[in-house]
């Protein structure tokens, strides 16, 4: 039994930097004091003193605001963090290695008496808020982001986020640690977008280059010197660009790199064009596809042969934004 305890309080110091001595872990963390309430409470349910039981856990939850059902199975090195909302039904299934952040619910989704309750795999994080339902299982090594209510299987080392939640990525490589970034997790439907845009760009270009080769119509009426098609240049091969520049959309905020003002200034020089943007963020997930996106938009100008798009260290202003849209 103090094995155990031990290991408890050492899962504690792996698992959250704020711990800082074994006395405030031992008192002042009611993730821990949950933990050991409950194996009391989960021993007295298994030898048939039901009430017993579900008195102790009643009594745990008044005193830590964690609810944890007695007839719950939990592994070891199991770790709440915070811990205040924390639901476990009763047939739910935690394996080893679990680490577990505020507000999370195991729920059922049947009044049938049987196994209606999550199964959790090994080295399982599940973030603040996320809400797994009904008798699915997380693989080992998965991830679930914040606020997702995850309502399917979820393979091994799969990561999920979202509502319903979705698969956003694989596994990352770096063995079994449990380590989930709150502010770093991958977007499912923001790459879908990107993914449809980026063609839609493909398909726009492939139609441009129809048009280019289709035979041009123009009236007889029409003076000589208006049939011949010249390249613009200077500030009229700025509009020309900055124009097309507004068919790039940012997939996170839907509206163009232009009005958006992410583009800060374009150089012309002769077929060669340097244009200078910045992000909304300086860890724009869609860093890559936006450069890619500008390049080939702004390429497509006539006359324009090499583009060079340069991501400027500044920062964005939202408000600014809001303001000029505002006027």
């Amino acid at each position: 039994m103090f094995e155990r305890i031990k290991e408890d309080i050492h899962t504690v110091f792996a698992k959250d930097p704020a711990a800082k001595t074994v006395w405030e872990v031992i008192f002042c963390y009611p993730g821990l004091h949950a933990l050991w309430l409950h194996r009391i409470a989960h021993f007295l349910w298994q030898h048939q003193l039901l009430f017993l039981g579900r008195l102790l856990s009643h009594i745990n939850r008044l005193l830590t605001g964690i609810e944890i059902h007695p007839g719950a199975k939990i592994g070891r090195r199991f770790f709440i963090d915070h811990g205040m909302g924390v639901v476990i039904g009763e047939t739910a299934e935690i394996g080893d290695d679990v680490l577990m952040y505020a507000g999370v619910v195991l729920g059922g989704t049947t009044l049938e008496k049987k196994k209606r309750h999550p199964t959790i795999g090994n080295n399982v994080v599940i973030g603040t808020g996320a809400t797994v339902l009904g008798p699915i299982t997380v693989g080992d090594g998965a991830k679930i982001g914040g606020g997702s209510v995850v309502v399917k299987p979820v393979p091994l080392g799969a990561t999920v986020v979202g509502v319903p939640a979705r698969i956003a990525g694989p596994k990352e490589p770096g063995g079994p640690e449990t380590n989930l970034e709150h502010g770093r997790l991958p977007d499912p439907v923001l790459k879908a977008i990107s993914e449809v845009l980026d063609r839609q760009s493909k398909l726009e270009e492939k139609v441009r280059g129809l048009e280019a080769v289709l035979p041009r119509v123009v009236p007889l009426t029409l003076p000589t010197e208006a049939r011949i098609v010249s390249l613009t240049r200077g500030g009229e091969m700025e509009t020309q660009i900055r124009d097309a520049l507004k068919e790039v959309l940012d997939p996170e905020v839907g509206i163009n790199v232009v009005d958006l003002g992410l583009i800060k200034e374009i150089v012309v020089n002769g077929g060669a064009v340097e244009v200078q943007m910045v992000l909304t963020t300086p860890a724009c997930p869609l860093v890559g596809y936006l450069v890619e996106q500008v390049r080939r938009k702004a390429k497509s100008v006539d006359g324009i042969e090499n583009v060079e798009v340069t991501i400027l260290d500044e920062p964005w202003s939202w408000e600014r934004f809001a303001n000029r849209a505002s006027k």
